[in-house]
């Protein structure tokens, strides 16, 4: 016997370790030594820095892969994965430098994967970062036939001066929060469970979704907020927090970037509600706390500034097509998120 009659094929993956190289050759900066192929993924830290500070986070798409699977479209997915990175290094103030994958198999379909991997290089250039390197793992028996997983890893670097840690957040600062895309890549076990227990495909078109289907719209890919807000960041706009918004929604996330003794106060009605969430809450008869607590609610990012910057912040971000909206405030409290709806 061979390894190849165990499921695994060693010259497949050489191939498409081939296919890919340019892909993500592409996606680097200057200061990436060498290319893909080693054992490692070398970076040499760029300059201008008095007190580099490095930040790092991980994170995976979750089931809404199934999703991808099912409608055999894979294309997204790699964007969602370096958004659920990069958007949470970003909270710190952090530029993203560069990015890692894990991409797990049982059968190694060559033109599936490199449809994921393009969607990485494709975020990573979103975000300015360079896709260093990766693992692509061949698991027969693990995963079934066509399935896969993802996970990322970013690290990304901040001047410690400049570090956003809760400590700047102030009573009386404004909640600005910038406009998601959908559903981003949270919730998609609830998702999937509605929309299979009501007879739903990933082809039908709810009438709240204006004649897109249900798989168009949920495989819309996470906003990758980073170059709109390093640019906030490098201007005069005062911002003293900010909190990406995943699982948990904005009761969980939010709060997050504050100091302590804060809590924030936030109108659900200060944003106008995209027609999914329209359509999930109504499909599933999910109540509007559990909505809350599941899904960004049409609110990716959220940004705490100085009061009087506020309309500075909006129109920044307006500039760069991105809607952003004052959603509330800071105020005196245990840590939580208070709703006025």
């Amino acid at each position: 016997m061979d390894y190849r009659e165990a499921g695994v094929d060693v010259e497949a993956g050489r191939a498409f370790v081939s296919r890919i190289r340019d892909t993500v050759n592409s996606t680097h900066r200057p200061e990436v030594l060498g290319g893909i192929g080693g054992f490692s993924g070398f970076f040499s830290l760029p300059g201008g820095f008095q007190e580099p500070i490095l930040v790092s986070g991980t994170d995976g798409v979750g089931t809404k892969l199934k999703l991808a699977g099912e409608l055999d479209r894979h294309d997204t997915v790699g964007i969602d994965l370096v958004a659920m990175c990069v958007n949470d290094v970003l909270t710190s103030g952090a530029q993203p430098l560069f990015f890692l994958d894990y991409l797990a198999t049982g059968k190694l379909n060559s033109a599936q994967l490199e449809a994921v991997v393009t969607g990485i290089a494709t975020g990573c250039k979103q975000a300015g970062c360079a896709l260093l390197g990766g693992e692509t793992a061949e698991m027969p028996g693990f995963y079934q036939a066509g399935d896969y997983d993802l996970a990322g890893f970013c690290v990304g670097i901040v001047e410690k001066s400049k570090l956003l840690d809760g400590s700047r957040v102030k009573v009386g600062d404004a909640a600005v929060g910038l406009a998601s895309s959908g559903v981003h890549s949270n919730g998609f076990s609830l998702v999937r469970k509605i929309a299979g227990d009501g007879g739903f495909d990933w082809n039908s078109q709810p009438e709240r979704l204006g004649g897109k289907t249900l798989g168009e719209v949920l495989l819309t890919p996470t906003v990758i907020y980073v170059k709109p807000v390093l640019a906030a960041l490098e201007s005069s706009l005062e911002i003293h927090g900010m909190a990406h918004i995943t699982g948990g929604g904005l009761p969980e996330n939010l709060p997050r970037c504050l100091g302590a003794n804060q809590s924030v106060k936030i109108d659900l009605n200060s944003w106008p509600r995209l027609p999914i969430f329209d359509w999930i809450s109504g499909a599933g008869e999910v109540s509007e706390t559990d909505m809350l607590n599941t899904f960004n609610m049409g609110i990716g990012f959220v940004l705490v500034v100085d009061k009087s910057t506020v309309d500075r912040t909006v129109q920044h971000f307006e500039s760069q097509g991105i809607n952003a909206f004052e959603i509330g405030e800071i105020i005196e409290g245990n840590g939580e998120l208070i709703v006025d709806s």
